[in-house]
């Protein structure tokens, strides 16, 4: 894709790696621009069933770049707000993907690192990993919605002290609030992170983007919304030839064969 992303594909699943591991693979608008392009790809490409997010060298992400931050104070406010936009841009195309996309945090992640991770839809941990919002340490407050991800799995006073002191957030305290979906060996991560992605990929492609788009809303609707968006989407997936091969194939006492359909409008 270019200098600051590798794509691979291991079968199925299309791997992004953020290159930029001189700097712990710092966030840029060249990265932010590649991994919009790269998420795009991934959701017009019937071959690919899942994404995984990682990092170069064993590390996810170490946030901004201050070099650039520190430039961008001499800039208005309204073109400050503008160059933040690139991130939050990046994080609606990652939560709007279709397909299954799994954050593989090895080392550590930080700042808006933090937030694109927390933006996926399943996040794999190494055991040694940590998460760390810092941005009061050098007088920033939080973007990229890292606030509002991390206020789904914890209450108020917790996400006060970690945003606050900006001290770093082990595995295991994430796991045990529930925010970790598998923790890895160290150094496991992207492995993991593959293995539970080519399980993903091999599922109903379009029930699966449904199922996804359920999932988000819930955080925002109230019940009688959310009862309407599930009868639409079951509705639609009534329709759909994937749950015609799913119910044939649980009479035939088979596994269903989802991936023959991946090439079918």
């Amino acid at each position: 894709m270019s200098d600051v992303l590798i794509s691979r594909s291991e079968g199925a699943v299309r791997v992004l790696v953020n290159h930029n591991p001189a700097a712990r693979n710092a966030l840029s608008p060249e990265y932010y621009a590649a991994l919009r392009q790269a998420l795009a790809a991934a959701a017009a490409d019937a071959d690919v069933g899942a994404v995984v997010l990682t990092g170069a060298n064993h590390y996810f992400c170490s946030g901004g770049d201050l070099n650039q931050l520190a430039l961008r104070r001499e800039l208005p406010q309204s073109e400050r707000r503008e160059r933040i936009e690139a991130l939050h841009e990046t994080v609606r195309t990652i939560r709007r993907c279709p397909k299954p996309v799994i954050a593989a945090v090895d080392g550590g992640a930080a700042g808006a690192g933090v937030s694109i991770a927390l933006a996926c839809d399943l996040l794999v941990m190494a055991e040694d990993a940590y998460l760390s919002l810092a941005y009061v340490k050098v007088g920033l407050s939080p973007d990229g919605g890292a606030t509002a991800f991390l206020s789904e799995f914890m209450p108020r006073q917790l996400l006060a002290e970690l945003v606050l002191t900006g001290d770093r957030i082990p595995t295991q305290r994430l796991a045990g609030l529930g925010v970790v979906n598998r923790v890895a060996a160290p150094g496991g991560a992207e492995q993991e992170a593959v293995a539970l992605a080519r399980r993903l990929a091999q599922g109903p492609q379009r029930a699966m983007a449904r199922i996804k788009a359920l999932s988000l809303s819930a955080y925002r609707n109230r019940v009688e919304s959310q009862l309407d968006a599930e009868a639409d989407r079951m509705a639609e997936s009534l329709g759909d030839a994937e749950s015609t091969e799913g119910i044939r194939a649980f009479f035939d006492k088979r596994a269903a064969d989802f991936a023959s359909l991946r090439k079918v409008s």
